[in-house]
């Protein structure tokens, strides 16, 4: 493998702090394998990107340690570009580093930037924006917003929370999807684009999702009475939900969809597009580095 020195992209408020407190260990396990690296911290996206672009310009391993939007940022800018993407969990949902089998623990982490080898991963396009997990609007619009401001020390819990408070006050809308040039309408909760098929602090929505099969899933999930939509729940972090009949799943290379009053998609946690908004996808644009 490639062993370019590595600079390490860090957000040190990622999961609530949950970075910050983790960097001493990461730097500690990263001099034991004996790799050499810089740290940067950074505060918002668009620094990210400069920092990336800054790791890219002097031929070091772009490493994103913080929350999936962070690690989609930083992949934002080192796609179609010969140098891979390292990452190490530091946020509350780390969903794309569980899809890659690294999971929340920093030590395998390290390990995987010692020893990993490259892995080639398709990438989502949204308004000029890539993300590496889901894009969704409608009910989780309202779910990501509750999460995002949430101060309470919940974890990944904090998105069961938000679904509760979010479900109170919602109400159904009416959907119209194209993907490929073929339309759906329906009403319901949202529509979801998936790359990865994780989401939520490991929520499987799209259990079967491929990073490399050149493909977006699509989920559309549709009316239901709010204790139905409530009980379904728990079955999405096994992957078990698919069966439910108010789900619909599609497949495509370009979507667009927009709902009857505004919703704002977020992706990987964080905002990425008002609606109407269109998604294709970018086959094996993406390095990373992967167990």
């Amino acid at each position: 493998m490639d062993r370019r020195p590595l600079r390490l992209i860090v957000n040190p408020s990622a999961g609530g702090g949950r970075a910050a407190k983790l960097l001493p260990q990461v730097e500690s396990a990263l001099r034991a394998r004996g790799l050499a690296f810089r740290v940067d911290r950074t505060h918002s996206l668009p620094h990210a990107n400069e920092l990336a672009q800054a790791a890219l310009a002097a031929g070091e391993t772009a490493v994103a340690m913080g929350g999936d939007g962070l690690i989609g940022a930083v992949a934002g800018e080192l796609r179609g570009s010969d140098s891979a993407l390292g990452v190490i969990p530091g946020g509350r949902g780390n969903d794309f580093a569980r899809k890659l089998g690294i999971g929340p623990d920093v030590e395998r982490a390290c390990d995987v930037l010692a020893n990993g080898s490259e892995r080639v991963v398709d990438v989502a396009d949204v308004g000029g924006r890539t993300y590496l997990g889901i894009a969704s609007a409608g009910f989780d619009s309202d779910v990501n917003a509750i999460a995002n401001a949430s101060k309470l020390p919940l974890g990944e819990l904090v998105y069961l929370y938000a679904v509760l408070r979010a479900l109170r006050g919602w109400r159904s809308a009416h959907w119209e999807v194209v993907v490929d040039g073929q339309a759906h309408g329906f009403d319901g909760y949202s529509v979801a684009v998936a790359n990865s098929g994780v989401f939520g602090g490991g929520m499987y929505l799209v259990p079967d999702a491929a990073l490399d099969d050149g493909l977006l899933d699509v989920v559309l999930t549709g009316a239901a009475p709010k204790r139905r939509f409530l009980a379904n729940l728990p079955r999405v972090f096994k992957g078990t939900h698919v069966k439910e009949p108010t789900l619909t799943f599609l497949r495509g290379r370009e979507i667009a969809f927009h709902a009857d009053r505004p919703f704002t998609a977020f992706a990987d946690g964080d905002p990425i597009a008002e609606l109407p908004a269109t998604v294709t996808v970018a086959p094996g644009t993406l390095r990373v580095l992967a167990p």
